[in-house]
This record gives structure tokens, C-alpha cells and sequence, in this order.
């Protein structure tokens, strides 16, 4: 059981591996517990007449579940890591064209959202895409007794009465995108909003380090 309070933050185990794949321009594998996302960034590129937007590039998400086709859950979180990448990417400087981020589930063990924000956020790296500044996903569960869980399991989300997912920029530790699921107070907002704050020190913490070591084998 991952709980906290404010005072201490639980996460579970992280996993990164950039430059996987040969045909992306970026890509990378993220690993959170058992759950599992491969992400890869196409661009920028030619773009779409019908999709051309004069003074930035178009940022397209698709996400490709582990079985089957993409249900309306999948169009809602494409939105979410679209809005957040869109918040981080510097898109002007790459006007008429297009860039295409797919993420394909491996394995759901709950924080998927999360996951998602985390291999984007590597993915973008990977790629050398001009960034304002890098983020992160942390997902919180409150259960029946009110403990706030941070990066809970898929079990964990299924028992707690209220799920969010907040993505938490680098730079200021600003919320900038939010998703919320149940029942809960505004105090209880407020608190995992400042759980996720802190727990965003060691993933960013955890990004420095995964890099650190990619270019300390390649030096």
C-alpha cells in the first residue's frame, strides 16, 4: 500500500528507456510499478491542408489500448496528454507543420494516466523537441477512510471513492492540467494537489538521473 499524508510521499518503483525504437524521431519506455507505456514522437513534418495551423505546429495523440480499439477512455486521456504537451512544447517555432505522439499500453496496473504524461514527457526528450519545460503525471486516490494514495494500483483505484491525475510542470511546480474522477471536498483537492507537488521533486529527480546515465554511457 502506497498511502501518505502530506509529510511523505510513496511512489512506486520507476523504470526509463529512451531511443528504442528506429522510426520515430523520439522515443522511450516508461515503467511505474506494473504499469507499463512504450511512446514514440513523429516530427515535425509535412502536414495536413485540412489540419495546417499558420503559426504553430499540430500535435496530434493517439493512444492505442493493449486489446481492441480505442474506446472513448482513450479519446479523453488523448485530450489530456495533448493539452499538457501543448502547454510544454515550444510549437511556434515549428509553424504548417505536424507532430504525432502514439503511446501504446503494454500493461495497466493502475496510474496510467500518469505513466502516459511520464513516457510523453521522456518521449519529447528523446526527440530534442524545443520545451519551455518538462512535466510530469501523479495520480492520487482517496479511499474510504479518506487516506490519500499516491500512484495507486489498479485494486487500490477500483476501492477509492475519488481518483485524480494532475500534470505538475518543472519549472514552478504549477498544476497544468488536471483529471478527476468521485467524490470529494475541495480541502481534499487542495491536499492532493500538494501531495502531488512533492511527489513531482522525485520523478523530475528520477528524469535527471535517467539521463544522467543514457549520456554517461555514450560520453
Amino acid at each position: 500500500m502506497e498511502v501518505c499524508g502530506t509529510s511523505s510521499v510513496s511512489l512506486r518503483e520507476f523504470g526509463c528507456e529512451q531511443s528504442l525504437l528506429s522510426r520515430p524521431d523520439g522515443s522511450a519506455s516508461f515503467v511505474q510499478g506494473d504499469t507499463s507505456v512504450l511512446a514514440g514522437v513523429y516530427g515535425p513534418a509535412e502536414v495536413k491542408v485540412s489540419k495546417e495551423i499558420y503559426d504553430r505546429a499540430t500535435l496530434e495523440v493517439l493512444i492505442q489500448p493493449k486489446v481492441g480499439l480505442p474506446s472513448v477512455r482513450e479519446r479523453s486521456q488523448e485530450q489530456c496528454v495533448r493539452e499538457t504537451c501543448e502547454a510544454s512544447l515550444l510549437l511556434t517555432l515549428h509553424p504548417r507543420s505536424s507532430l504525432t505522439l502514439v503511446l501504446q499500453v503494454l500493461h495497466d496496473d493502475g496510474s496510467l494516466l500518469s505513466c502516459f504524461l511520464n513516457a510523453a514527457c521522456m518521449t519529447l526528450m528523446d526527440a530534442g523537441l524545443p520545451m519551455c519545460c518538462l512535466f510530469c503525471g501523479v495520480t492520487c486516490a482517496i479511499d474510504a477512510n479518506g487516506q490519500i494514495i499516491t500512484d495507486p494500483t489498479a485494486a487500490q483505484e477500483k476501492e477509492s471513492r475519488a481518483l485524480m491525475t494532475f500534470a505538475i510542470d518543472s519549472k514552478e511546480c504549477r498544476v497544468m492540467m488536471s483529471s478527476t474522477k468521485g467524490s470529494f471536498s475541495v480541502h481534499e483537492l487542495q491536499q492532493c494537489i500538494a501531495v502531488s507537488q512533492k511527489a513531482s521533486e522525485k520523478i523530475f529527480q528520477f528524469y535527471r538521473d535517467s539521463v544522467k546515465r543514457r549520456y554517461s554511457k555514450t560520453l
